[in-house]
């Protein structure tokens, strides 16, 4: 079991309310939600899905709520380069120096593995930052993000999620954590149409995927 403070409450109900503070939860009209049955389904793009999947994945390989916060965030930013510039949507950057870049923080950096990506990350005393354009993510800015995106599901989520990565041993959720969100990812058009589309998190899929993991 992860040694962080998300999965240490013995109930249910204590644990909703630790996500809750941790995460953030605020009602998003624009997402629908069904729930009929076992069906349970979120419309969603694929950007917060992957950076919630790859907080719950860094939890899960021992990283704290902060540092993985950060790292989630990169993680997704870093999938939406490299697709943009495959599809045609961005160009390489060429900004080498920017006269009126912020100040380089201080501060050992390192390569952090996950799912599937080298992230730069800062090392300091709580944990570890990850860069975003050579700054610390702030942990609290995607803690509001992830709450905007998913509304009142995100515990509905995050309790999936926390069911799939924990179904595994540390080591191959490390080796297979992108393959698992390439089946449960919203399906959207293919190419430029489905740049930033919505499609349907099938959060019962993701639990399907955990019993599956565990016989």
């Amino acid at each position: 079991m992860p040694k962080n403070k998300l999965f240490v409450k013995e109930t249910l109900k204590g644990l909703h309310r630790e996500k809750m503070t941790l995460y953030g939860s605020v009602a998003h009209p624009g997402m629908s939600y069904c729930r009929k049955g076992l069906l349970m389904k979120i419309k969603t793009n694929r950007a917060p899905v992957l950076t919630l999947w790859a907080v719950v994945v860094a939890e899960h390989l021992g990283y704290d709520h902060d540092s993985a916060m950060t790292l989630g965030k990169a993680v997704a930013g870093l999938n939406a380069q490299s697709k943009g510039r495959r599809l045609g949507i961005f160009e390489e950057s060429q900004d080498k120096s920017a006269p009126n870049a912020a100040p380089r923080p201080a501060g050992e950096r390192v390569l952090v593995p996950l799912l599937g990506r080298s992230i730069t990350a800062l090392k300091i005393e709580q944990g570890v930052r990850a860069l975003e354009k050579g700054q610390p993510i702030k942990p609290e800015s995607v803690r509001k993000y992830l709450a905007q995106k998913f509304g009142d599901h995100l515990t509905d989520t995050i309790d999936a999620m926390e069911a799939l990565a924990g179904s595994l041993p540390a080591e191959q959720l490390a080796e297979q954590g992108f393959a698992l969100y390439e089946r449960f990812r919203p399906a959207i058009p293919a190419g430029k149409q489905g740049w930033g589309a919505a499609g349907d998190l099938d959060v019962d899929l993701i639990y399907t995927l955990a019993k599956r993991a565990q016989t």
